[in-house]
């Protein structure tokens, strides 16, 4: 057992004095009045042995004191000084670091709040790792965008949340920024960067959404094109079949009925590039839906009915699957029909004869699929996009009026190819 600083002092002290009278009762026992007078003076060796022990211990049991506070993160304890010059030194010392301590562990409370009220009030979602890459702590922001609970994200890996967006950036090198597009309209700027905490580094990704801003830079510079073309188009045509009108009505010999003929296929032609360019506008001239409570299930199996005839002809077989009860959305019923008329028509496209086209509604979501050709990987991303199409007479027009009616209404919605092989439009209402 090892002895203590404070033991051996004392069995130094009680050693020393227990040979002092055994050697003063060995030598002076014979006068009493010298050994009286020894005997007295041990025991005042004894007690100035004590006091000089207590003085020199208070220093030691303040030093102990400290370290126990500081131990237990106890900053609010101070020393009053004993008038005892050597011991107030060291008092003056550690009250002086004790405020400095409390001072600094408040500031560094008061910046860990703030820091914390910020992540989660942040516009941008925030992911932030430990030193093994897995995350401890995720905004609001992050979870709305993930689609995933707080519970469900932390102490996970990227990999391990299986997210598109977050499979993308896993590999994000350090420093580096990147902007990506998932489901071909959600535009997202991630940068990956990283922190000190005790000397190690710790990453962070920074997540911005800017699907709405660059869909309105977007829609506001093919709106202004689209205005133009259509005033160009419309004043050259309204002008032509004027002179088209007025040519045929006088012309009424036999012998000119095939000039008769050119001039009734030029107006057609004009009429059908008039409806050309109305159908662009109709994208810039969209209304913001009128929502009103609207049973999509009656609205999906009325829409369904109209394309089973187009469907039919095409060899496909469409069905219709949904809930017995109502379901009611905040919609605007006409705007809601071009959507499901949009889709269904590129869906059964899609199919070859024989193909399966199924529409099911299901509590808060609509869904559209098809076995019919997969979504190339190569244009996945620009299915959204204003005007692309890859049908050799397409216009693009369909899916971007469905993309502006849905976000107008704010439902989420994707298109993707799933791992089986059928192609799903996906509308979610909440």
């Amino acid at each position: 057992m090892k002895l203590t600083l404070r033991t051996k002092y004392l069995l130094y002290i009680a050693t020393v004095h227990a040979v002092l009278i055994y050697l003063i009762f060995r030598w002076l026992k014979e006068d009493k009045l010298l050994f009286i007078a020894s005997e007295v003076f041990v025991l005042i060796s004894a007690y100035i042995a004590i006091r000089i022990y207590s003085d020199f211990r208070q220093p030691i049991e303040f030093v102990a004191t400290g370290i126990s506070q500081i131990r237990d993160k106890d900053f609010t304890v101070k020393f009053v000084p004993t008038g005892r010059n050597e011991v107030d030194q060291l008092i003056n010392v550690y009250n002086l670091m004790i405020d400095q301590l409390r001072q600094e562990r408040t500031q560094q409370m008061e910046q860990q709040f703030f820091l914390e009220k910020l992540i989660d009030a942040s516009p941008i979602a925030i992911l932030i790792f430990d030193f093994d890459d897995r995350i401890v702590t995720v905004n609001p922001v992050a979870c709305q965008i993930v689609q995933r609970r707080v519970e469900q994200m932390k102490n996970k890996t990227l990999a391990e949340i299986d997210h598109p967006l977050l499979n993308q950036v896993a590999e994000l090198k350090d420093g580096e920024t990147k902007t990506l597009k998932i489901s071909g309209v959600e535009i997202y700027r991630v940068q990956k960067s990283h922190f000190l905490d005790r000397g190690f580094q710790r990453s962070f990704l920074l997540i911005a959404e800017l699907t709405s801003e660059i869909l309105e830079t977007e829609k506001a510079a093919y709106s202004k094109v689209i205005r133009m073309m259509a005033h160009e188009v419309n004043n050259s045509i309204g002008a032509v079949n004027s002179i088209l009108d007025v040519t045929q009505s006088v012309m009424e010999e036999p012998k000119q009925s095939d000039l008769k003929h050119a001039l009734q296929v030029a107006r057609e032609r004009n009429d059908r590039l008039n409806h050309f360019m109305r159908r662009f506008a109709d994208v810039v001239r969209l209304p913001l839906p009128n929502r009103i409570p609207t049973d999509v299930n009656q609205l999906s199996q009325d829409v369904v009915r109209l394309m089973q005839i187009q469907a039919e002809l095409a060899g496909i077989s469409l069905t219709f699957d949904a809930e017995s009860s109502p379901i009611k959305v905040l919609a605007d019923a006409a705007q809601m029909e071009q959507v499901l008329v949009n889709v269904l028509k590129n869906a059964i496209e899609a199919c070859s004869p024989g193909g399966l086209v199924e529409v099911t509604v299901s509590n808060r979501q609509l869904a559209v699929r098809d076995n019919g050709k997969p979504i190339p990987e190569t244009l996945k991303n620009n299915l959204f996009n204003p005007f692309y199409s890859t049908k050799p007479t397409g216009q693009g027009i369909g899916l971007t009026l469905t993309r502006e009616i849905l976000m107008n209404h704010g439902f989420s919605f994707s298109l993707q190819t799933n791992a089986e092989g059928w192609t799903v439009f996906s509308i979610h209402f909440a």
